[in-house]
């Protein structure tokens, strides 16, 4: 595994520098890092959510994903309290 990475364009050296003096009190190596976790992330939640690949689960038609599972709005969400 490589310990040192050059970058050479100006533009993205001074892209670090700017970002390290905003969010990392001018730690170069944790802006990269800090940028390369973001970049993770995203694309971690921007993939499908049943399976590694498209068209791997299949939905019924008129099954809606996102609906509500409960008929009834919980007793927390009501305000009602519950008799024990």
């Amino acid at each position: 595994m490589a310990t040192v990475i050059t970058i050479n364009r100006p533009e993205v050296v001074a892209l670090i520098e700017e970002a390290a003096k905003k969010l990392t009190s001018g730690n170069k190596t944790e802006a990269v890092a800090l940028g390369m976790r973001r970049l993770l992330e995203q694309s971690a939640r921007a993939s499908s959510l049943f399976g590694a690949h498209r068209g791997s689960v299949r939905v019924r038609e008129g099954v809606d994903l996102i609906a509500p599972a409960l008929d009834v709005a919980p007793d927390a969400e009501t305000g009602s309290e519950i008799e024990r």
